[in-house]
C-alpha cells in the first residue's frame, strides 16, 4: 500500500505474511500491520489513532471518535435523541464512548471480558478471531438496551463482519428493533462478509447502516498462519528474554478526586448525566494530576489498562490543554500478544509483558504496553508516565517485582498512579436500587428536563423573540442573592462565584443620567465597532454565522451584530446565549444542543470585550474534546484592549454602556448559575428573569440606540475593513503584561484581583467589594460613572500615568480576604 514518501508501519508484516491491504487512501493513516502470536489469524491490524497499540496525543483519539460520531448523527438526524451506542472491548471501549460524545446525548455502554457476580449478563456473542473471545452485557439496568431507537454498534475496524453478526444476533432476540448503525474506523470486509450482513439484516427485517472513516479489504495467501508462526518463533525468540526490571522512576500515588458514585467507564452504562459530571470534575483532577508531575517534563504519556480507556484519555486530553510546554500521549494496555520489531515499517517498536493484575475472576495470564519503552526508529522516552487503573485492578500483582509498575519504572523518570474507584451496581433485588435507565430513557437524567427549545422573550428577557434565545435554565423563583460583602468572603474563601448572585445594583437618578449621557456620547463608536466585528466575522469566518454570545455581556452584542447583518446584507442569522463559568467551562449541553442544529463550523462565539483574557483562554480549553465537531475557539468581541483576540470592532479601552449596568442593560437576565442541587445532568446552566425591574430596564434603549447609527457609520465600517491588514489584529496580550505590573507594584499578588478596562472596573463597583480604582491621569468624562460608583461606595480613585498600558481604568477587588491587612502605604500586605 502506497504512502507518498513516509514509509507505511504495514510495509513489514504486509511483506513477511504476503498481506494486501488496499482501499481508500486514509488507511495507511489510520492503519498499520503487525504480526499475531495467534494460532487463529495472523495479520493484526494497528490503529494508530485508538490509543491502544500506538500512543497518539489525546485529542487526535477524541476527536476521531468525534468525527464518526457526527457521522452517524448525520445519518439519522432526529432519531439520534432515541440512540444507544454499544462498543465492543476492549480496543473500542473508549472509542465506542467518543462516539457517543459526538452525538451528543445518547447513553453508552461497552460489552467486557470482566465477570461481575453481582450484575447477571443480559447477552453474550463471540468474537471467534480474538486472543479473548468471550464478550458479556452488563448494563447496570437490563432496560438501557429496551428503548426502539437506533442501536449504533461501535468497533475499531470490521475485518469479517462476524463479531457484528454475533452481536445482533444475540440482541435482536432479546431487544428487537427497526435500525441499527454499525460505525468503525476501517472497514475491511470482503464481497461476501458484506452480502452476509445484507442477509441477515432482511432475516431479521431490520434496517443495518454501517459507516466507516475509511474502507478497504485485506487479503490473505493460504499458509500465512503458517508464515505467522514461522516470524514468531524467529524474531520473537531473537529478543532477549525480559529482565526483572531496575527500579529508575519514583513511583507517586495521585488522589484524583473522582466524583463520588461517578461509573469509572462503561462497563455498567453511562450516561448524558455521568458525562456532565466527569466533565465539571476534570479540572479539578487534572490539576492535581498535573502538579504531580516532575519539574521540566515534556513527554508524558498517561496509560490507561484494558477497558478502562475512557477516562484516561479524558484526563490527558485535559492535562494537554492545560499544560503549557509538555506533550501528552495517551496509551492502554492491552490482552493481544503481537510480535515487537524495531523497524520503521512496523508499527510495534516495543512491548512490555506483564502478568495480568485485573480482578481475578478475570482469568490470569500475560498482558502488554506496546510502544512504552523507548527504541532506536522513533520512541523516545517518556519523561513521566500516569498509570490510571480502576481499583479492581489496583492488586498486589500490579506492585509485585515483575508487575507492570516495576516493568514501567525502568523507562522513565517518574511513575504515577492514579487509582479510580471500581463502580459496581447494586444487584437489582436490592431494596435500594433505583433504574439508571427508564425503559422510555429520558437523555437528560433523572433531575432535570432539557427544554426542546431555547427561552425567549417575553416569557424570558426583555429581548424581542427573534433577537435571542437563551439556552439557560430558568431559575427565577430560586433565592440566589447574596449581599455583595457576604459573597466576596465566600468566593475569596474557596465558593465559586456561579454558586450565588450579587444582589442587583438599583442606580441612583444620577447614575442613570450618567448612562444617558454616555450612550449618547458614544452610540456611533459603538455602532462602528459593532460594523467591523460583524464585517469581519462575514468575510473571514462564515457568510452565515450562527452566533452564540456569551452570557450576559455578549447578549447585547450579538443582538446589534444580528442587527447589523440584517440591515446590511438582509441576512437573519441565529442567536443564542449560552453560560460560560471560569473555572468550569462552557455549557456542553448547550453545544450539543447548538451541534444538532447547526453547523458548528458557522457558530461564532461573541462577546463583549476581553480584560485579561480569561474568557478567552477558558473557552479555548473548553472547546478542546469538541475542536473534532467543527466549532472554532475564537473569540469576537466589540473592544479588545488587551489584545487577546483577532476578531474585534476595536482595541480602544472606552466605555461600553451595557457594562454600566446590570441586568436592566442586558434583558433584565441575570448572570448565570451553575450548582448541581440545582443543574442537573444534561440540564443547561440557570439564570434568573427580573420580571420586577421592568420600569428599570433599558436594554431596548440600548441597542435601539446603536441601531440607529448603522447608517451612519456603514461608510466608514466599509473602508475600515477593507484596508485592515492581518498583522494588525495579530493577539499580543499586551494586557496581561499591564495586570502583572498592576500585581507586583501594589503588592496583590493573585491577577483574578486585578480586573482591567473600563468595562472591568465597572464591574468590580457593581457587582464585587472594590479596594481601589486606577484611572489615567487626567481621563475625561467618559469615566464619570467610575468615579460616581467609587464615591457612593467609598472608593479611592487614584490617578496614575503609566502603570496601565492599554487600559484606561483598573479595578482592585479588596484583597483583605486572601492577601491580609492594608498597609499605612495603601498597598497590600501579603501574608507570608
Amino acid at each position: 500500500m502506497s504512502t507518498g514518501t513516509a514509509v507505511w508501519t504495514g510495509q513489514w508484516a504486509a511483506d513477511h505474511l504476503g498481506v494486501t491491504l488496499t482501499g481508500s487512501p486514509e488507511l495507511p493513516r489510520l492503519l498499520g500491520l503487525a504480526v499475531r502470536e495467534n494460532d487463529k489469524r495472523a495479520h493484526l491490524l494497528v490503529s494508530n489513532v485508538l490509543g491502544k497499540y500506538v500512543p497518539q496525543r489525546p485529542h487526535i483519539v477524541h476527536q476521531t471518535g468525534l468525527a464518526l460520531g457526527r457521522r452517524v448523527l448525520a445519518l439519522l438526524g432526529e432519531a439520534a435523541a432515541r440512540a444507544v451506542v454499544l462498543g465492543y472491548a476492549e480496543a473500542a471501549a473508549g472509542l465506542g464512548q467518543c462516539v457517543a460524545d459526538g452525538l451528543g446525548r445518547a447513553p453508552y455502554l461497552h460489552s467486557t471480558r470482566r465477570p461481575v457476580p453481582s450484575v447477571p449478563p443480559v447477552a453474550r456473542f463471540e468474537e471467534e478471531h480474538s486472543h479473548a473471545a468471550h464478550h458479556l452485557l452488563l448494563p447496570a439496568d437490563p432496560e438501557l438496551l429496551a428503548g426502539g431507537g437506533p442501536l449504533v454498534l461501535v468497533d475499531d475496524e470490521l475485518s469479517t463482519g462476524n463479531t457484528l453478526l454475533n452481536t445482533v444476533r444475540a440482541l435482536h432476540t432479546r431487544y428487537p428493533r427497526d435500525h441499527y448503525v454499525v460505525a468503525a474506523l476501517a472497514d475491511l470486509r470482503g464481497p461476501l462478509d458484506r452480502a452476509r450482513l445484507t442477509a441477515c439484516a432482511a432475516e431479521l427485517g431490520a434496517r443495518v447502516d454501517v459507516l466507516a472513516l475509511a474502507a478497504g479489504e485485506v487479503r490473505v495467501p493460504p499458509d500465512v498462519l503458517t508464515r505467522g508462526a514461522h516470524l514468531v518463533r524467529r524474531y520473537g525468540t531473537a529478543a532477549p528474554p525480559h529482565p526483572p526490571a531496575p527500579r529508575r522512576g519514583a513511583v507517586s500515588r495521585v488522589d484524583l478526586g473522582w466524583p463520588p458514585e461517578l461509573p469509572d467507564g462503561a462497563r455498567h452504562g453511562f450516561t448524558p448525566g455521568h458525562r456532565t459530571r466527569l466533565e465539571a470534575a476534570l479540572p479539578g483532577m487534572v490539576n492535581r494530576l498535573g502538579s504531580a508531575l516532575p519539574p521540566g517534563a515534556r513527554r508524558v504519556l498517561v496509560l490507561g489498562c484494558e477497558e478502562l480507556m475512557y477516562a484516561p484519555l479524558r484526563l490527558a486530553a485535559a492535562l494537554d490543554a492545560e499544560a503549557d510546554g509538555i506533550e501528552v500521549y495517551f496509551s492502554s494496555t492491552t490482552r493481544s500478544p503481537a510480535l515487537a520489531l524495531d523497524d520503521p515499517g512496523y508499527p510495534l517498536h516495543t512491548r512490555i509483558a506483564f502478568p495480568t493484575h485485573d480482578n481475578p475472576l478475570d482469568g490470569a495470564g500475560e498482558r502488554y504496553a506496546y510502544n512504552v519503552a523507548p527504541s532506536a526508529h522513533g520512541m523516545r522516552r517518556f519523561d513521566a508516565i500516569a498509570v490510571v487503573v480502576d481499583s479492581a485492578g489496583d492488586t498486589p500483582r500490579l506492585t509485585a517485582p515483575d508487575g507492570l509498575l516495576a516493568r514501567l519504572a525502568a523507562h522513565t523518570d517518574r511513575l504515577l498512579v492514579a487509582a479510580i474507584p471500581s463502580y459496581v451496581p447494586e444487584p437489582q433485588n436490592h431494596p435500594h436500587r433505583h433504574s439508571t435507565f427508564p425503559r422510555q430513557y429520558n437523555p437528560n437524567g433523572r433531575t432535570g428536563t432539557m427544554p426542546c427549545e431555547p427561552l425567549r422573550g417575553p416569557a424570558f428577557s426583555s429581548y424581542a423573540p427573534d433577537e435571542v434565545g437563551w439556552l439557560l435554565k430558568d431559575l427565577s423563583e430560586v433565592a440566589l442573592e447574596q449581599p455583595i460583602e457576604e459573597r466576596e468572603e465566600a468566593v475569596q474563601n474557596g465558593a465559586h462565584y456561579a454558586e450565588s448572585l450579587p444582589v442587583e445594583y438599583q442606580p441612583s437618578a444620577e447614575y442613570r443620567r450618567l448612562f444617558r449621557t454616555a450612550l449618547a456620547r458614544s452610540a456611533r463608536r459603538l455602532a462602528r465597532a459593532v460594523g467591523i466585528v460583524t464585517e469581519t466575522v462575514l468575510s473571514e469566518r462564515s457568510p452565515a454565522p450562527v452566533l452564540v454570545s456569551l452570557a450576559r455581556a455578549g447578549t447585547p452584542v450579538g443582538v446589534l451584530m444580528r442587527r447589523w447583518a440584517q440591515q446590511a446584507h438582509g441576512l437573519e442569522l441565529a442567536h443564542y446565549t449560552v453560560s460560560i463559568v471560569r473555572g468550569r467551562g462552557i455549557d456542553t449541553t448547550a453545544l450539543r444542543w447548538i451541534a444538532q442544529r447547526h453547523d458548528p463550523s458557522d457558530v461564532v462565539f461573541v462577546d463583549g470585550w476581553t480584560g485579561k483574557g480569561a474568557i478567552c483562554r477558558e473557552l479555548r480549553a473548553a472547546l478542546a474534546p469538541f475542536r473534532q465537531m467543527g466549532f472554532d475557539p475564537r473569540l469576537a468581541v466589540l473592544a479588545d484592549p488587551g489584545s487577546c483576540v483577532d476578531t474585534f470592532g476595536t482595541r480602544e479601552d472606552f466605555l461600553i454602556p451595557s457594562a454600566c449596568l446590570n441586568s436592566t442593560v442586558t434583558g433584565l437576565v441575570s448572570r448565570t448559575v451553575l450548582r448541581p442541587d440545582l443543574i442537573g445532568p444534561g440540564e443547561f446552566h440557570g439564570a434568573k428573569f427580573y420580571r420586577e425591574l421592568a420600569e428599570a430596564d433599558v436594554s431596548g434603549v440600548f441597542v435601539d440606540t446603536v441601531t440607529k447609527c448603522f447608517g451612519d457609520v456603514v461608510d466608514t465600517v466599509a473602508t475600515e475593513v477593507k484596508e485592515a491588514r492581518a498583522q494588525d489584529r495579530i493577539p499580543t496580550w499586551a494586557g496581561w503584561a499591564a495586570v502583572e505590573q498592576i500585581s507586583a507594584e501594589y503588592g496583590i499578588g493573585e491577577a483574578n484581583l486585578v480586573k482591567p478596562g473600563v468595562g472591568e472596573a465597572t464591574r468590580v463597583l457593581l457587582r464585587r467589594v472594590p479596594w481601589r480604582i486606577l484611572v489615567h491621569r487626567g481621563a475625561g468624562p467618559e469615566l464619570d460613572h467610575v468615579r460616581l460608583l467609587a464615591d457612593q461606595r467609598g472608593v479611592l480613585v487614584e490617578e496614575v500615568d503609566d502603570v496601565l498600558g492599554p487600559y484606561r481604568c483598573v479595578g482592585l477587588v479588596h484583597p483583605r480576604f486572601t492577601a491580609g491587612a492594608i498597609g499605612a502605604d495603601g498597598r497590600a500586605v501579603v501574608r507570608g
